[in-house]
């Protein structure tokens, strides 16, 4: 597909199986698929806000955000498709893959993660 072309706009039939398989922590409502990320605070809200951003501009494919003081609400939906395509999957996939990444499993243990202890906590895990 060239930038020109406009994308693929899936039905709400295989967009509620794609997330129920791909992506089980995402909802569709609305027209968008979206995903509340509960944080411990205003700090860990801003990590989350500023790595999905960044994400979002690499991929050149830019979410709704809402933001409160302990959880970020992403909503993608692709605007000139006038739906939800290919790319917001993939962006969903990529902010689900930072966000929630389980670096003692991925690293075997050589990364510690975030000690358990209130005054460190950061993303609460679903």
């Amino acid at each position: 597909m060239t930038a020109s072309e406009t994308p693929t706009v899936y039905s709400e039939t295989d967009i509620a199986h794609r997330l129920q398989t791909e992506l089980p922590h995402w909802t569709y409502e609305k027209g968008w698929i979206r995903r509340k990320i509960k944080t411990s605070g205003w700090k860990a809200t801003l990590m989350v806000v500023n790595t999905v951003g960044h994400l979002a501009e690499v991929a050149w494919h830019h979410p709704d955000l809402t933001v409160s003081y302990a959880f970020v609400i992403v909503k993608l939906v692709t605007h000139s498709a006038k739906g939800v395509t290919e790319k917001d999957f993939a962006l969903a996939k990529k902010i689900e893959a930072v966000i929630m990444w389980d670096v003692v499993a991925d690293s075997h243990g050589v990364l510690t993660g975030t000690p358990d202890d209130p005054r460190f906590k950061y993303i609460k895990k679903d």
